[in-house]
């Protein structure tokens, strides 16, 4: 954002090729950012930009809401974008519908889709979980890909893995990804690459190849670091801090006035910095080898 609070896309655009440049998925307008503060039209907006940069990487875009008309209608808008390549799409926000309902809402969603659907189980920010029976029952949809699983539970993880042998399961918890990937986890939905582009990259590499050697306490570190205030209020300040960002503005209700002390942050950055340096150094030591 900009010092006004409106939407300043030539830094949209530096933190797009950024993520491109490290060859990771980006997901546009999730619904724990500032996606749903944003109008119709700047969400509009944000989805023609992105497209029209041609990035190398897929795009996802957030299927936010609990009014079906008006979400049919923004994935009807999205659909147009040859460029966006799938949607996220959460448990319907607020309404806490039971397992039939989660059925008819995403049952509908998919059918309205012509590109591949995440589901995502996010319970503390929609206020129910998604029904296991749900999940099972629409795996044979084909355009049900993937779920994003962020509820922060180990045996819900381990559950939906089980109940859906034809999903990929991916984790929504960044400082979860090396347990997950011992229960069949096919990757991470990141808050931290947003921060840390290609390190995130190579941790996740080392988590899906069981290479677990020191990543602690570093990657721990850096994951709760940025949930020390509502995300992404430690993100865009450690992202202004790094002058890649010109301004660390949010939009209401979030503020960078929730979060007062940077510490924790910057010795994350200092310790993720150095983690990603060794590796680097590692590797062109086996190539000199």
């Amino acid at each position: 954002m900009n010092k006004d609070g409106e939407i300043n896309f030539q830094n949209f655009e530096t933190l797009l090729k950024r993520q491109s440049e490290a060859g990771n998925g980006i997901v546009l307008l999730g619904s724990t950012g500032e996606g749903l503060a944003l109008s119709r039209l700047e969400r509009q907006s944000v989805v023609e930009f992105a497209s029209k940069l041609d990035l190398d990487v897929p795009l996802m875009v957030g299927v936010n809401g609990h009014n079906m008309k008006d979400t049919i209608a923004w994935i009807n808008f999205c659909n147009q974008y040859k460029n966006i390549d799938s949607y996220l799409m959460p448990v319907p926000l607020y309404a806490k519908p039971g397992a039939r309902g989660q059925y008819e809402w995403f049952n509908q969603l998919l059918e309205a889709s012509e590109k591949p659907c995440m589901l995502y189980n996010v319970p503390s920010r929609t206020g129910a979980k998604l029904s296991f029976s749900t999940a099972q029952e629409l795996q044979s949809h084909p355009n049900f890909w993937a779920l994003k699983e962020a509820s922060g539970s180990i045996e819900d993880f381990k559950t939906f893995c089980t109940v859906l042998p034809e999903i990929e399961v991916y984790s929504g918890e960044d400082a979860l990804v090396p347990l997950y990937c011992y229960y069949g986890c096919k990757g991470l939905v990141s808050v931290m690459s947003n921060v840390w582009p290609e390190e995130t990259n190579l941790f996740v590499e080392k988590c899906l190849n069981f290479d677990l050697k020191g990543l602690y306490p570093t990657w721990d570190l850096a994951a709760n670091s940025l949930f020390v205030a509502s995300n992404p209020v430690p993100t865009k300040i450690i992202l202004y801090a790094k002058n890649l960002i010109d301004s660390a503005t949010l939009r209401e209700p979030l503020t960078i006035h929730d979060m007062n002390n940077l510490d924790v942050v910057t010795k994350a950055d200092q310790l993720v910095t150095q983690w990603y340096k060794v590796q680097q150094n590692k590797t062109q030591g086996e190539v000199h080898a």
